[in-house]
This record gives structure tokens, sequence and C-alpha cells, in this order.
């Protein structure tokens, strides 16, 4: 229910009414996300079914599902999957534990808590390429501070297949655990403090506490936190492409960098971008579920 306008406003003198108004402002952004999202996301399906190169003036050639086909029965691209999925429970699963714990300790009365609230934002705001050239250097084996701070030598994290996934995951950890945090701290903050204090009362260890009561009312925010990083982290191109090149590092966001725009094969990374997008909404989805289940509780 809408309500009317003032007489005396400037709209009302020109005849506009809070309907016109309303659409003044909805239906130019409807119009920038039908240009700008969705056209371009039915057209890249269309050539996800065509044998089509951008780089030839070859018309595109229809294909079907040849393309899908191809890649389900590529060992290399289900090596990529198999390499983006471990990089994303362990970045994830990183933020998690590290967010969530800085969040418990910033959750009390401590001097200086906004200062230190803020410098632990600072690594999220940077950009993904500065970060990436900055921990590359840290990891150098010639002169980085880590080989010399955990007396390592020449060990080179980066070029060694073992272990440069893991290198990769830290600095991940590294950027965006401020994001969990902020999140964790925003619903340690909004927990009712009578909830504690009647817990002591009845003398409640902190492990029931914690489960009971701390655990089951951050859920929701913790949830969306995984939500937003697990589609991130699934999607990360700059970091892992900027400071290794290992076959073991080559996460599905590089394989379709490369089948694209170095290969040329622009039917096929259409459609496998596509799949990308499947497997997101269908991890997404299962999140989501879990959020409802944890808001009803």
């Amino acid at each position: 229910m809408f309500s009317k306008l003032d007489s005396r406003s400037l709209a009302a003198r020109r005849g506009l009414s809070d309907l016109s108004i309303r659409n003044l402002f909805i239906i130019p952004t409807i119009a920038f996300l039908i240009v700008f999202n969705i056209f371009p996301l039915i057209y890249s399906l269309g050539y996800s079914f065509t044998d089509f190169r951008a780089s030839s003036n070859t018309p595109a050639a229809f294909v079907g599902l040849q393309n899908y086909r191809d890649l389900l029965n590529d060992d290399h691209v289900w090596n990529n999957f198999s390499v983006t999925a471990r990089y994303v429970l362990l970045s994830v699963g990183g933020q998690v534990l590290v967010g969530f714990g800085v969040a418990m300790l910033l959750n009390r009365r401590i001097p200086f808590k906004g200062l230190f609230t803020t410098l632990l934002l600072v690594p999220m705001m940077m950009s993904p390429v500065v970060v990436g050239l900055f921990w590359e250097l840290l990891y150098s084996p010639s002169w980085g501070i880590i080989n010399y701070a955990l007396g390592l030598g020449d060990f080179a994290w980066l070029s060694d297949p073992d272990v440069a996934l893991y290198a990769i995951a830290i600095t991940d950890i590294w950027m965006w655990s401020p994001f969990v945090m902020l999140l964790c701290l925003a619903g340690l903050s909004a927990i009712p403090p009578h909830l504690y204090e009647a817990a002591a009362i009845d003398r409640a260890g902190r492990w029931f506490t914690f489960t009971r009561i701390t655990l089951p009312l951050v859920a929701p925010l913790l949830l969306i936190a995984i939500i937003f990083r697990t589609m991130e982290a699934f999607k990360t191109f700059d970091l892992a492409f900027i400071m290794s090149s290992q076959e073991t590092t080559e996460l599905i966001a590089i394989k379709l960098y490369r089948l694209a725009f170095q290969e040329w094969q622009t039917g096929p990374s259409c459609a496998l971008a596509y799949m990308v997008l499947i497997m997101v909404l269908a991890i997404t989805n299962i999140y989501v579920k879990y959020l409802n289940r944890a808001k009803d509780r």
C-alpha cells in the first residue's frame, strides 16, 4: 500500500505517482541486469552447443551436447575439479576456523578493540593480485621470510607440487578470514547476555555453553559466510594463476581461462563455464537448505 504524495511536493506538481517513481528507479536497474548479465548468460549458453572459435571467422557449427560429452570424458578436466575441490575444502575450512576463532577473541571488552578490528579487515580490502605477489615474495626460497622464520632453508613452497596448493590456500585464508570474522562477530554481539547469565547460574561448562548457546545462535551468519566463501573459492583464479603454474594447482577457473583465451576454444569453454555454474548452484542449494534449518531452530 503506497502512501499519497504531498500535494505541495515537486513530484506531485509534475504529476508523478508513487508507482511512477518506483518504476523510474526499478526499470533502469532491470534493463541494466538484462543487458549486462542475463543476455550474455543466454548468449554463451547458445555457444556451448557449438564448435566455435572466437579467433577465427568460421561461423559457429551446432554440435549439440558434444562439448559436454568431451569435457565429461576428459581426465584432465576431472583432475581440475578434484584440485578445485581440495582447494575449496582447505581454504573455506581454514577461513571458518580462523575467522570464528578471532571473532571469539574479539567478542569481549578489550582496549583498542575498534582499532584491532579495522586492522584485521585490511587484507580483504587489498587486490588479489597484490596479495598474490606479496605472498609470492614471502614464499621465495631465496629471500622469503617464511623459510627464515621456520628454519626451512631454501624450501620451494610454490614449486613443490605437493605443497603449492596448501601455500595458495594459506594465502587465501589470510586474505578472507576477516570476512568470516566480521559476520561471526556480528552474530556473537547479537546474542543476549542473559542466556550466558542463566547458563552460569546453572553451572554449565564452557563446552556446553558454546555448543548449546553460542554456536546455534551464530550458525545462520556462519553459514552465510560459508556460502559466499565457497562460491568465491570455487571460482578462484587470481591467486593460483599468479603464485604457481604447477599442474597440481590448476584450478577449474585456470583451465577455463586457458581453454577460452589461450586455445581459443570458445564453444567448449562456454560448456565448461556452465558445468562450473551448475556445480556452484548445486553446492549453494545444499548450504541454503542447512541455513533454513538453522533459522527454524
